[in-house]
This record gives C-alpha cells, sequence and structure tokens, in this order.
C-alpha cells in the first residue's frame, strides 16, 4: 500500500500535459487497434489475455484480465489509459477512475461503432490520419459483406461461447451484429445480457437452423440429440472475438462459411 502511494503521488505530481505519449491497453483487441494505427511506439504497457502480438512482446505488463496490478501500471506513468470495461474488475475500474488518469473507453456494440472508435483512438493517439484511414477502409470492407450476404430471411443461429458450461452472446454484442452482417439472425438476440449461460432445453426450443462454435470438439455435446436438426459450424478463427481491424477478416470467414450452399 506504502509503494501504491508513493507512485500515486508521483503521478499526480509529474502529470504530462499535452498528446498522449505514454499509453496503457487494458485489452488486446485495444493493443491490435494500437498497432494497426502504427502507434505501438507511445504504448509502455498491455494487459495480456493470450498470445501477444511480436510488436508488442517486450512491453512490461499490468496483469490479466480481471487481475490489474495497480502498482506496476502506476508506476508506468501513463498519459491515457485504453479501457475495454470488461477486461478490469468493477472495484478496479472505480479505483482507475478516482486517479483521473485520461482514459478512453472502448466498448463498441456493432462494427460500426467499432470503426467510429477506431478513429477516435487515432485522433487521441495523434494518428487521426491514419485513423480516418483505417476506419475508412473498414466500413468500405464492412458494406461490402452487408451487401453481398444480406438476406430477406436471415438464417437463424445459436453461437455458441463455450460447452460446459453452455454460454451465448446477447444481442447487444458485436458478434451479434456480425452475425446480421452475415445475413443470420442471433437466436437469443433478445438477451440483454453480453455472455449469458443457457440451458440445452433453451436452445432446443429456438431450435436454430446453424450452431456456430469454435472447434469441432465444442460441437460434440449436440450429438446425443438428434432432435436438433442444426448444421454444426466449427469457426476457429478466434479474430472474431476480438474488436479491433483484423475482425472484419474473421468476420468474412463466418460469412462465407454461413452462406448457403456451404
Amino acid at each position: 500500500m506504502r509503494r501504491l502511494f508513493a507512485c500515486l503521488l508521483l503521478l499526480l505530481t509529474v502529470w504530462p500535459v499535452g498528446a498522449a505519449e505514454r499509453v496503457i491497453s487494458l485489452a488486446p483487441s485495444l493493443t491490435e487497434i494500437v498497432i494497426e494505427l502504427n502507434a505501438a511506439d507511445l504504448l509502455v504497457g498491455v494487459l495480456d489475455g493470450g498470445d501477444r502480438p511480436a510488436a508488442v512482446n517486450a512491453l512490461p505488463s499490468v496483469g490479466r484480465y480481471g487481475q490489474l496490478e495497480m502498482e506496476r501500471l502506476l508506476s508506468l506513468r501513463p498519459d491515457l489509459l485504453l479501457l475495454w470495461p470488461g477486461s478490469v474488475s468493477v472495484a478496479q475500474r472505480d479505483q482507475l477512475k478516482r486517479l483521473n488518469i485520461p482514459t478512453f473507453t472502448a466498448e463498441p456494440h456493432t462494427l460500426d461503432q467499432l470503426a467510429d472508435q477506431i478513429e477516435q483512438i487515432g485522433e487521441r493517439l495523434g494518428r487521426a490520419e491514419r485513423g480516418r484511414q483505417v476506419a475508412g477502409e473498414f466500413r468500405q470492407r464492412l458494406s461490402e459483406l452487408r451487401q453481398r450476404y444480406h438476406r430477406e430471411d436471415p438464417t437463424s443461429v445459436f453461437y455458441q461461447v463455450w460447452d460446459q458450461p453452455l454460454y451465448t452472446v446477447g444481442g447487444g454484442q458485436i458478434i451479434s451484429d456480425a452475425l446480421s452482417i452475415c445475413g443470420a439472425r442471433n437466436v437469443f438476440a433478445d438477451v440483454s445480457q453480453p455472455a449469458p449461460q443457457v440451458s440445452l432445453e433453451a436452445v432446443l426450443q429456438r431450435n436454430p437452423e446453424v450452431v456456430v462454435a469454435g472447434s469441432t470438439s465444442q460441437l460434440n455435446l449436440w450429438k446425443t440429440w438428434p432432435s436438433l436438426k442444426a448444421r454444426m459450424l466449427a469457426v476457429p478463427d478466434k479474430g472474431i472475438e476480438r474488436p479491433s481491424a483484423q475482425m472484419l477478416g474473421a468476420v468474412a470467414k463466418l460469412c462465407e462459411s454461413l452462406s448457403p450452399g456451404r
């Protein structure tokens, strides 16, 4: 606690002024956005969650999902935090708020919002032109996917995040929006929770035409339920679960896999 207080005093007495020069990313997706904006040189720390991109492999860690190391974060004297709310506990988010460290909070619920936030982050990092370029290319590709895969009668899909216990995504999640881009409909779009746990019976009742999961092994549980006639689809590209510019490539793969005739 004494070290934490000392770090806080240092942060408050030598507060950086001007454009962001010492940035900490508190989510892998936000780290990817910084790299896509050619601004990795501004990062002084990252929150870990899976494999790191090579561009930030040597940077200090400030913890892992849900386990932020506050002392380490303060010792790095950030002048901007990039925050995905779900990556940090509520208590630590409140603690960060009380520290008054400039923070950009990114939680896009649609791919259109993601494009806007890429552009906004570019502005905060002093990479406005690059941000407009990346966001513009993103919007163009997104428009092309919408036109190509639009369906008057969307395919009903159960998106399986995990099998034991059974988790899916609610209607306010960006993955749910990705399904709509692909001419599909999330069968749990009416659920407001971001990642609700659901029962087998609830899935069977909603009778999806397709079940999407991250691997073939996660689809094995449905073999014991022959009453479910859905097509089983394994989409192992985890890029669809990281909202950054690269996500659109994963969405394109999902759309192709969901297209009629596949």
